[in-house]
């Protein structure tokens, strides 16, 4: 088993590409339950059947490393606003984890207790960015966005958007919070800085973020919880291929 230190998070991710493998693909349907399998059936195109296979083997595989519990034997259950979280089996450690996919990437973080959310997007995806920005994000991002030059703009977007997608992801109540309540600070040399709403009750010295580029077209983000004082949270980051590499 692999020890997850205090104050230390893992980012596990994996290019779902890389996985090809019949036998590995095979031991990957193995691990799903039957509803999991019921929902990879969904998915109308193979692309999304295979990262959806590969997702669940990912955090099954993953969770594996720090408790001897086989990856088949996990169960989960989501919250009221649809995070998943260990339901079981009981008698293991207080794991949390989160969970982000996009085209050609796929992410798993986890830690000890702290809530926390991890996001990845393709940026070369399809989309409107600055005027997504002018309609959801708060007016301190959307007029920084519109002041940088046309070329940097959509790089910008992507770092604001996988923050804010972390965000409410490590609160676990998704779209519930307008992403307009909360403001991110980019460019100030202390590192990224947050701002909130009144009406979100939140503290900015409670959060610590982060952000990655982990190809040439993949934007990563994630938010750490953190007590008060407490020193900087270690993110270590481990590529995977579930299953296959052993840690």
């Amino acid at each position: 088993m692999l020890a997850l230190p205090p104050g230390t998070v893992h980012l596990w991710y994996v290019f779902p590409e890389e996985v090809s493998d019949p036998y590995l693909l095979a031991a990957y349907h193995m691990l799903m339950s039957p509803e999991e399998a019921a929902q990879q059936a969904r998915f109308r195109f193979p692309e999304g059947r295979h990262e959806y296979l590969v997702t669940r083997a990912l955090v099954r595989a993953v969770l594996s490393i720090y408790a001897p519990v086989a990856p088949s034997a996990w169960s989960f259950v989501r919250n009221r606003y649809g995070r998943p979280e260990i339901a079981g089996p009981g008698g293991v450690p207080p794991l949390r984890f989160n969970l982000s996919n996009t085209r050609g990437l796929i992410a798993c973080l986890v830690t000890l207790e702290r809530e926390v959310g991890v996001d990845v997007e393709d940026t070369t995806r399809k989309g409107e960015t600055v005027g997504v920005a002018d309609r959801f994000f708060s007016p301190t991002e959307a007029a920084a966005l519109r002041a940088l030059p046309a070329h940097r703009q959509r790089d910008r977007f992507f770092d604001y958007w996988t923050l804010k997608e972390a965000y409410i992801k490590a609160r676990g109540m998704g779209l519930a919070i307008p992403l307009d309540h909360f403001t991110f600070h980019l460019d100030e040399p202390t590192g990224i800085r947050i701002a909130f709403e009144p009406a979100l009750h939140d503290d900015p010295l409670a959060w610590q973020f982060c952000l990655w580029s982990p190809t040439e077209r993949h934007r990563m983000a994630a938010a750490l919880q953190r007590s008060r004082g407490e020193s900087p949270i270690a993110v270590e980051m481990r590529k995977i291929v579930p299953l296959e590499d052993r840690f």
